[in-house]
Order: structure tokens, then C-alpha cells, then sequence
């Protein structure tokens, strides 16, 4: 397998340096190729450029940072023109990274959710369905920021459309899809961290499953009987957010595309690597049978 990384914006020949502890990891594992590509200026229109394909094996994976639908598409037919073939194909990226599309096969076990395409809001709708609700995009929220973090039965219409103003200065460029009405979850908190994993998925198996908000490490784990039920969804190589709730059950809270999904931070990730290679390479092994 090859692994393509974006390369950094001044010489796409050099790794991003937010990528670089990743880059050394599958380097120092001696398990794959790796390739980088001209990421920024690529994404302006220019011509996709890669350092020395002379040793790209067919079978690549993406890992950087997010794209929309329609640039991954337009990576993977350019990768596709030079017979280059990424491990997850367009359907099963849009599976994944787009909430809504992977909704219906999680809806049991996560917050309930509407969709306003247009993005124009009917808060009084809203409020019917939810009595605290939260608001994020298809991918993401804007988490961390000045925008609420969730929203009750009190909001106006009015005032409602004025903090979206927030949020859209947040989003800005990244926004994809419709706006996402969510259910407000209310997790456990030790201390002052929430009791949330992480779990990344390949060719249908857990591959790593570790905690993902700096909690201690005496926190609840996640039940791998839950992890496990979600081992099968759309995609090759996935990602699922969990996180405890405050009565110790546990909620979906988030999904996401493999390659572009973060690790979390106590994440070893030369065995995060190794584990997508082995994953792979048994799905290889069975192919061959």
C-alpha cells in the first residue's frame, strides 16, 4: 500500500509539519510507500503534482486533512487518470464524512437529528421535536468557539438566525452541506473532561479504540460489545466518536472518513499504522485465496 499525505505550502515536496509526526510513524514502520502531493495549491486549480511516483503501489490511502465531496472526487479521478486507485472511492468518503449519510445506520444509538438543507431554519419546528438542541454542519460543529454550545426552548427565531452569524464566520469556507439540528446530549464529566473514544475501523474490524478528551485514565471504557456493533458500515476505513453519557450509557456522537480523521491524543501511531497494515493486507491474503 502507498500512503498520500498534502505536502507543506512553501514545497510540497516536504511534509506539512502538522502531518509530520504521522509521515515519520509510517516511515519508521517500513510498511508502505509514501507519496505527497501539492495540497494547497492543487486545491487553488493547479495541476496535481506528486514527489516520485516511481514506487506508488496501485492501492492508495488518504490520509491529511478534510476535503468536500466534490474535492475528493476530483483527487480521486485525477489519482484514477494515472491508474492510481484510493482504497476508499468517492461513495464511501460521502458515507462517512457527511453525517447525514451515515445517520440512518446509527440513528439507534445517537441523538436524534433534522436537516435543513437551504440551511434556513424553522426554529419553531425546532423546538417542537427538541428541548435542547445543537447545531453543526454536515461534518462539523463549531465547537470551542464564541457560538453556544447549545440552544433551549427560550431562543427566538430572531435571535437564533443572529448567532448563526457566529457560526458562519466560524465555518466560513469549510461549511459543507446543510445545517444539522441535533439532540443536546448531556455526557459525564470527570473533572472537567467529558469520557469520549475514539475507535477507527478497517476492512470491517476495530483497529484502535482509545480515549479522545485528555480524560484520566480511570474513566469508564467503552464497551467493545458497542464498538463492535458498528464494525460493518459503508465504508473500508472509518472512524466512530463515542461518549458516555451522564446516566453511564453511551451515545454516537460523531463519524467520520478514516483518512481524514484525526488520532487521538494518547494514540501510539506506529501501531496505528501497523494495525491498517495488517487490516489490509489480511483483506489482500483473502482476495488471493
Amino acid at each position: 500500500m502507498t500512503i498520500i499525505f498534502p505536502g507543506s505550502y512553501f514545497n510540497y515536496r516536504v511534509i506539512d509539519d502538522d502531518l509530520y509526526t504521522e509521515y515519520q510513524a509510517v516511515k519508521e514502520t517500513d510498511l508502505f510507500n509514501t507519496v505527497l502531493f501539492n495540497y494547497d495549491h492543487w486545491l487553488l486549480n493547479n495541476k496535481l503534482r506528486l514527489t516520485d511516483a516511481s514506487e506508488i503501489s496501485p492501492l492508495i490511502l488518504y490520509r491529511g486533512w478534510m476535503l468536500k465531496p466534490e474535492q475528493y472526487q476530483k483527487l480521486y479521478t485525477e489519482l484514477k487518470a494515472r491508474g492510481l486507485h484510493l482504497l476508499t472511492d468517492p461513495k464511501a468518503y460521502e458515507n462517512m464524512h457527511l453525517f447525514p449519510n451515515v445517520y440512518p445506520w446509527i440513528k439507534e444509538d445517537t441523538a436524534k437529528m433534522m436537516v435543513f438543507q437551504d440551511g434556513n431554519v424553522d426554529i419553531n419546528i425546532v423546538k417542537q421535536h427538541f428541548r435542547q438542541f445543537m447545531v453543526k454542519d454536515s461534518v462539523k460543529s463549531a465547537k470551542g468557539t464564541a457560538f453556544p454550545t447549545f440552544f433551549d426552548q427560550s431562543i427566538s427565531q430572531a435571535e437564533f438566525d443572529d448567532k448563526m452569524k457566529i457560526f458562519y464566520s466560524y465555518r466560513g469556507n469549510l461549511l459543507t452541506g446543510g445545517i444539522c439540528i441535533k439532540e443536546y446530549l448531556h455526557l459525564k464529566h470527570y473533572g472537567n473532561a467529558t469520557n469520549e473514544f475514539r475507535v477507527f475501523y478497517a476492512n470491517g474490524k476495530i483497529i484502535s479504540r482509545s480515549r479522545n478528551s485528555h480524560q484520566p485514565e480511570y474513566t469508564n471504557d467503552l464497551p467493545i460489545s458497542f464498538a463492535k456493533k458498528y464494525q460493518n458500515l459503508p465504508s473500508p476505513f472509518y472512524t466512530i466518536d463515542y461518549a458516555e453519557l451522564e446516566d453511564g450509557s453511551w451515545k454516537i456522537i460523531e463519524a467520520g472518513d478514516g483518512g481524514v480523521s484525526g488520532l487521538p491524543p494518547s494514540q501510539d501511531v506506529s501501531a496505528f499504522y501497523r494495525s491498517i497494515y495488517d487490516a489490509f493486507m489480511e483483506q489482500k491474503r483473502e482476495s488471493n485465496r
